[in-house]
């Protein structure tokens, strides 16, 4: 399993970006994918997931500001993200889970109900005021 993530960057207060994660080395389709991220001095936090029937759910913080779409046939995984604010700052993961434990859920933007995550290396995304 493969995940590389690509489309990170630097942008002002207001601004949008968006994220790319190209899968490569398993079936992609079938599984749940998720969005972390991770600040300097904080712990990795949930960003939004979205699970293989389309599913989707968001962190409180980015609700009505992020969306996260997928691309089954292009193996992709996107995290739009608009009216960006400074607080929004940090390294951006993607993740894939794998090895279902539990009927798979897809709540508090997280993928549940599985063993195993396979994850990406990160884009930074900086936004200034």
């Amino acid at each position: 399993v493969q995940l590389v993530e690509s489309g990170g960057g630097s942008v002002q207060s207001g601004g949008s970006l968006r994220l790319s994660c190209v899968a490569s080395g398993y079936g992609f389709r079938d599984f749940c994918m998720a969005w972390f991220r991770q600040s300097p001095g904080k712990q990795r936090e949930a960003v939004a997931a979205i699970g293989s029937g389309g599913t989707k759910s968001y962190t409180d913080y980015v609700k009505g500001r992020f969306t996260i779409p997928r691309d089954n046939d292009k193996k992709t995984l996107y995290l739009e993200m608009n009216n960006l604010k400074p607080e929004d700052s940090a390294m951006y993961y993607c993740q894939t889970t794998d090895d279902v434990v539990s009927v798979p859920v897809v709540e508090g933007a997280q993928c549940h109900g599985y063993e195993r995550a396979y994850w990406g290396e990160g884009a930074l995304v900086t936004v200034s005021s």
